[in-house]
């Protein structure tokens, strides 16, 4: 008996490339969990910090290297006229309208706000803003066609 015969096996092969949309749903999720994160660690009093990789030159020596730097996360939720706290989904400089002519979730308190991000992270993760998502990337793109 060898070894092997307890795996499952198959002929099925890694993709070469994901789809453009696969991607997109992927950048949207990462932000989503950054805003969660900033969002817990404001009710916990901590700071969060994540940190991006900065290339710049050296003026002595004139070569360039790689300094690790915070990266600045912007929260994206606000307080709206009735004192309660909203939270617009953004994918670049783009707010996604999650139903037609409505762009923001309104929400009680700071773990509501975190419960409703985590349903938007599921969904978009399930695909469901898939066409919010590509309207956003186009839009987004019209800017830099100019």
């Amino acid at each position: 008996m060898s070894t092997l015969d307890g795996l499952k096996l198959s002929t099925a092969k890694k993709p070469a490339h994901l789809p453009q949309i696969v991607l997109r749903r992927n950048k949207l999720s990462n932000k989503l969990w950054e805003q969660i994160q900033l969002a817990k660690s404001q009710i916990e009093g901590t700071q969060f910090v994540v940190k991006k990789y900065k290339s710049i030159v050296d003026r002595e020596t004139g070569l360039r290297k790689q300094v690790e730097v915070p990266k600045r996360i912007r929260e994206w939720w606000f307080k709206n006229e009735q004192g309660k706290m909203c939270v617009s989904i953004r994918y670049g400089t783009q707010t996604i309208e999650l139903v037609k002519g409505k762009g923001s979730i309104e929400v009680e308190s700071a773990t509501a706000l975190i419960k409703a991000l985590e349903l938007v992270k599921q969904a978009v993760e399930a695909g469901e803003l898939d066409t919010q998502i590509n309207n956003a990337s186009i839009n987004v793109r019209k800017v830099f066609d100019k």
